[in-house]
């Protein structure tokens, strides 16, 4: 698996959904796969089928999570720097074409929200915007086409 860069935010969050996965969801799936068991014949039991599915997606989701905190690096947000698109760096846009400007934060994938305008740097968008400076115009391919920005602002993000 490849290195994951987070906040100290981003990381306090994956550890707390891995907790709860630990501490709570998967004790509540034993305890609803014991019950659908002594509910008889096993072959022709759906509940028992749901429950034993649910503890295997449960099982699946912890491994991952542990994974992911395996291979995860903490961000020295001291470090990052405003001077070009990057990882943390908050961005001002004109989409040149519709003559609208738009804000978003550059985060690590396990981040992203394109609701709340973080979007991975892995995305089409992210690693288009990577390296460049502000006055930059940048055509990138997205699924619907084409879309050319004008960087107009960027900043550090923080918060995340």
């Amino acid at each position: 698996m490849e290195l994951i860069y987070l906040t100290r935010a981003g990381l306090q969050k994956l550890q707390r959904e891995l907790e709860n996965l630990v501490k709570v969801e998967r004790p509540e799936a034993v305890v609803q796969l014991a019950t659908a068991r002594e509910h008889g014949d096993l072959s022709e039991n759906a509940e028992y089928d749901a429950a034993r599915d649910q503890l295997a997606d449960i099982d699946r989701r912890i491994m991952e999570m542990q994974n992911k905190l395996s291979c995860s690096q903490l961000i020295d947000e001291s470090t990052l720097s405003a001077d070009k698109v990057g990882l943390l760096t908050k961005v001002k846009l004109l989409d040149v074409k519709r003559n609208k400007e738009l804000h978003y934060t550059l985060v690590d994938a396990l981040q992203a929200d394109p609701g709340k305008h973080l979007i991975s740097v892995k995305s089409p968008v992210g690693k288009g915007l990577i390296g460049r400076g502000v006055g930059e115009e940048v055509t990138i391919a997205i699924p619907a086409g084409e879309i050319r920005f004008r960087i107009l602002e960027i900043e550090l993000a923080s918060g995340l």
